[in-house]
């Protein structure tokens, strides 16, 4: 298990930028985001990258991590170092994430410790988010049931989705062969890595990923491949992030 550093990550002005922000009660230049989570969280940085892609674009966004190894939101809950980071307050947008959660009884324990938080960030006047994740190679006939257990999770709080594990899917509509898991055939590889902060760039500033750079901290990804998981992000969020 492991305790992740914060990140402070740069930020922005635009109309996007701004009714996200109005959204959800924050009337600062910045959103500040609290991720709650696991190492699908961590993996590759991903909230340095979602910085980095608002900082391409002259916005402002930040980040602090609360996460451990394989933990779920109930570890989290019961570990109280979550809680606490809340509690702190100044959040824009608490991130919520555990794993694949396609087991009926994981789908209960997402959905009962997403209200708790919940109940706390609504506290502070921050916003609630769900990062949806994917299943394990092996597994990947459960990732109908990991997009229904984060959506319901959404739906019961009225939280922001961001929905990877169904960009993921439509990346590899597009084409079949993208390497979007690491070694572990779990975490994602820095393609996957990339189109996970793609998508919750675009909830959390309001503005398209169409266009963002293809190398960014310490990911290169070529142009051609970037744009095609650009348009991923942008069709799960339309298709999902409702």
């Amino acid at each position: 298990m492991f305790l992740v550093r914060a990140a402070a990550l740069i930020v922005a002005t635009t109309f996007g930028f701004h009714t996200l922000a109005a959204t959800i009660g924050h009337t600062s230049d910045v959103v500040r985001v609290l991720y709650i989570g696991n190492s699908l969280t961590v993996a590759h940085d991903i909230p340095a990258l979602i910085g980095a892609f608002g900082a391409s674009r002259g916005e402002r966004i930040t980040s602090r991590v609360v996460a451990f190894g394989n933990y779920s939101l109930e570890d989290h809950w019961n570990r109280g170092d979550a809680s606490r980071a809340i509690a702190g307050g100044g959040w824009s947008i608490v991130v919520l994430q555990q794993g694949p959660s396609a087991l009926p009884a994981s789908q209960v324990l997402l959905r009962a410790y997403t209200r708790r938080f919940d109940e706390q960030i609504g506290r502070i006047g921050a916003r609630t988010a769900l990062y949806m994740v994917w299943p394990s190679a092996d597994r990947s006939a459960d990732f109908d049931g990991v997009i229904r257990s984060y959506v319901a999770a959404a739906q019961d709080v009225g939280a922001l989705l961001l929905p990877v594990g169904e960009a993921w899917r439509a990346a590899w509509r597009r084409e079949r062969g993208l390497e979007l898991y690491g070694a572990d055939r779990f975490h994602p590889s820095p393609l996957g890595a990339y189109l996970a902060a793609l998508v919750m760039y675009q909830r959390f500033s309001g503005r398209s990923p169409i266009g963002l750079p293809s190398t960014i901290e310490r990911i290169l990804v070529p142009p051609s491949r970037a744009a095609l998981l650009q348009e991923a992000a942008a069709e799960a969020n339309a298709r999902l992030a409702r």
